[in-house]
């Protein structure tokens, strides 16, 4: 669920990041973005018209308005041998359902965006299969963002060609940083979602890859502004600790995060119930609360979590 309290962080203008044939591609950089109360860009759009520029539609982060702060709802489609799983600590899987299946229910539920993640690819070497993404994307009229075993810029043009509208690096991007620059060069940092598997071990917050099976000597916070000045558009953070557990979000280091970066950080792991989407929101700072196990068995209907945020002040798209 993407959401963000009614006072949220400090707004920014537009960049200038591209052009087309049809003219200029803004991109609102600022962690409201895709967030029609940020005004800033609204402003800047309508002093654009105002000129005399004619706007066909207004796309924000490759997601056209309006749509609430971020993707709008994010539901969380774990993949392993073609099913969609979910476990806790990120061991002792059980089968959900078929992904497909189940991005077109949610899809025909309201949601705004969806993502798939083989957690084992980069584990077993395989690539995402690239005819489960074609599969969805036929099935679906939402965006949804599609990660594991990606390792190289071709293996984000086929999943982008195959209908992702974002990729999701994790493992490849720790052993080869300089992927994101090139990702970002080639197809623009809204199409990167940096995820980041870390533990608060007794020496501090580490990341992790392989599935959350080896640990990096590599501190969470150091790789997360390594991933921002790099150029990804956003970072999906899991605490290890708190996923599947469901008491909620690492609500800390969140806040952490959230305050010492400008692009978006989105919440995983330990969503429970609704009062922890809300804490993610106003004690954890984050720009999105991400869930996978609560949507799938059907613990918390969608649209009475929506009105339930609206009803605590979160913007929400309804």
């Amino acid at each position: 669920i993407y959401g963000k309290p009614l006072l949220g962080k400090a707004l920014c203008l537009p960049q200038t990041i591209g052009s087309t044939t049809g003219g200029l591609v803004l991109y609102c950089a600022c962690s409201m973005q895709k967030n029609p109360a940020c005004m800033l860009f609204a402003n800047h759009i309508d002093s654009l018209a105002a000129a005399g520029a004619v706007l066909a539609d207004v796309w924000v982060d490759g997601v056209t308005m309006p749509v609430v702060d971020g993707l709008g709802d994010e539901f969380l489609n774990y993949v392993k041998d073609g099913m969609t799983v979910k476990g806790t600590n990120f061991v002792n899987l059980r089968t959900a359902g078929d992904p497909v299946a189940l991005g077109k229910a949610y899809s025909d539920q309201g949601a705004d965006e969806l993502c798939f993640l083989d957690i084992t690819a980069s584990f077993e070497g395989r690539k995402t299969f690239t005819d489960m993404v074609s599969r969805v994307a036929r099935e679906i009229n939402i965006p949804f963002t599609v990660g594991g075993g990606i390792q190289e810029i071709g293996d984000v043009e086929r999943l982008l060609n195959a209908g992702a509208d974002k990729v999701s690096i994790n493992s490849a991007a720790i052993y080869n940083p300089s992927l994101i620059d090139e990702i970002a060069r080639h197809f623009g940092s809204q199409v990167i979602v940096c995820a980041i598997d870390a533990r608060n071990d007794a020496d501090g917050w580490h990341c992790y890859t392989k599935g959350g099976r080896q640990r990096q000597e590599l501190g969470l916070f150091d790789w997360a502004h390594q991933v921002q000045e790099r150029g990804a558009g956003e970072i999906l953070f899991t605490s290890m600790d708190h996923d599947g557990v469901k008491l909620g979000f690492a609500n800390e280091a969140l806040a952490l995060l959230a305050d010492s970066l400008s692009i978006p950080i989105i919440a995983s792991g330990g969503a429970g119930k609704m009062e922890h989407f809300r804490d993610a929101f106003t004690q954890g700072h984050a720009d999105a609360a991400l869930a996978a196990s609560v949507f799938h068995f059907g613990e918390i209907p969608i649209p009475e979590l929506k009105q339930y945020l609206h009803r605590e002040n979160i913007v929400i798209r309804l």
